[in-house]
């Protein structure tokens, strides 16, 4: 672990808040250690490091583990680091199969998706390569019940949940995602039919991070769209309670 990952960590155990995201990481591990029991089986959506990884294994030892990145170097690493541990895809998610290009952000590899999208730094250094894109309903096996699916992508996160339409549906897993403006937008999502589709189809309710742990009630379909047009919030859960 480098000097950063280790001041990171420190913070989030002390709870010092200094960032968004940071108070988005110490309350995604709090969720896990509540929601990941031992034998629940994950998935890992744009595992990067494998800091998320890290905890599904810690909690479910015994689970069966999905992870995906499709930045090559990434995906090597991650398979050296998690062989035997996890099934490690180097494949894009959406709601299709095929080829996509998708951009390599080298300075800032978090920022990295399938489109462009509004990056936090001054001089973005993007890279656009070509990546294998696939689905998750073709990849996971029927027998294999999912508990928790994890989904960081950098705005396209509707893709990939209906590409897990039958998934979602059978299992009704819990859905940690991010959805904010800079970066949904740039796929063309709006709030009103991602709320519709995890609401109707997946047949579950969304929360804020704090909102779920806090056990506020769910947010309605103004709530969210509000989040979103305001960025106050842009990370979430989703679950049937």
């Amino acid at each position: 672990m480098n000097l950063k990952n280790i001041i990171r960590s420190l913070l989030i155990f002390l709870k010092l808040d200094l960032t968004k995201n940071l108070e988005y990481d110490r309350l995604t591990r709090k969720i896990l250690k509540r929601v990941v029991k031992p034998g629940t089986n994950c998935i890992d959506v744009g595992c990067h490091k494998g800091e998320i990884l890290d905890l599904m294994l810690k909690f479910s030892p015994s689970g069966k583990h999905y992870a995906f990145e499709p930045i090559p170097y990434l995906h090597e690493n991650l398979q050296k680091n998690y062989a035997g541990k996890a099934v490690i895809f180097s494949y894009a998610l959406s709601d299709k199969n095929g080829k996509t290009t998708f951009q390599l952000v080298k300075n800032a590899p978090a920022y990295s998706g399938i489109n462009k999208r509004k990056y936090n730094i001054a001089h973005p250094e993007i890279k656009e390569i070509e990546v294998e894109m696939r689905a998750l309903d073709k990849l996971i096996p029927q027998e294999v019940p999912i508990g928790l699916i994890k989904i960081d992508v950098e705005g396209g996160e509707y893709g990939v949940l209906k590409g897990a339409e039958k998934l979602l549906r059978r299992d009704k897993p819990v859905v940690i995602f991010e959805f904010g403006m800079g970066a949904s937008d740039y796929y063309g999502t709006q709030p009103d039919e991602l709320y519709d589709f995890i609401n109707s189809k997946a047949g579950l309710k969304i929360y804020t991070l704090k909102g779920y742990l806090n056990g506020s009630n769910a947010l309605t379909s103004d709530g969210f769209e509000n989040c979103f047009n305001t960025n106050s919030e842009y990370y979430f859960i989703a679950t049937r309670s």
